[in-house]
């Protein structure tokens, strides 16, 4: 087995996971792998549970199609916009329903809980544009300064890491983070954490 043959498989069993998970329903969210100068991506419009490794794209930093037998996710140009603008060599974005439902209500994630500072701060909304654009692309880029993860205004969620497992980690952290607001929202007011307090936690876990 090669690194991209491996990467093919994990991209194939990470769409299962997410449907495992609630992060997607039917074909949405997408999933990839980035390994040198090629990326192993979800296929569009295929049913997660039909997805074998010899489904999952092959792409270019460019976007050109590689292998495969299918068309790459239409949000190939996502993908591909993160992987220039930051060191990950693996995304994955899903639909988490909690996660939707905060990015139509806020521009950042309010920040009750500590665990935000691993995914480099709240998580921000890049603001809307349509599915699979470059404009979406860039939006998302953007909002991903500094961090590993964002929120897609009345679409979804992004995340990405070192490696598949992180990437995934952060991408479920975000639909945890995120379920937390919108259960403790409609009991008051929630008390979100200030910046001092989330630089103490910062420095804390520099110092384990």
């Amino acid at each position: 087995m090669t690194d991209l043959d491996d990467a093919r498989a994990a991209v194939a069993d990470a769409g299962r996971a997410m449907l495992d998970d609630g992060l997607v329903t039917g074909t949405a969210g997408n999933v990839s792998v980035r390994v040198g100068d090629l990326v192993a991506v979800s296929p569009a419009s295929m049913p997660y549970s039909a997805v074998g490794a010899e489904d999952v794209c092959v792409v270019d930093l460019d976007g050109t199609v590689r292998d495969g037998p299918h068309r790459p996710s239409s949000e190939t140009p996502l993908h591909l916009a993160v992987y220039a603008s930051t060191d990950a060599a693996a995304v994955v974005h899903h639909h988490g329903l909690h996660s939707v439902a905060v990015s139509v209500v806020h521009d950042v994630l309010p920040a009750l809980h500590y665990y935000v500072v691993r995914l480099g701060g709240a998580p921000r909304v890049a603001p809307y544009a349509t599915y699979g654009t470059p404009e979406l692309a860039a939006s998302v880029r953007d909002a991903l300064a500094g961090r590993s993860a964002a929120l897609m205004q009345n679409h979804g969620a992004v995340a990405h890491g070192t490696h598949l497992e992180e990437a995934y980690d952060r991408a479920r952290l975000v639909e945890w983070l995120c379920r937390l607001y919108s259960t403790a929202a409609p009991l008051g007011r929630p008390r979100t954490l200030t910046e001092d307090e989330l630089a103490a936690v910062v420095a804390r876990r520099e110092q384990s």
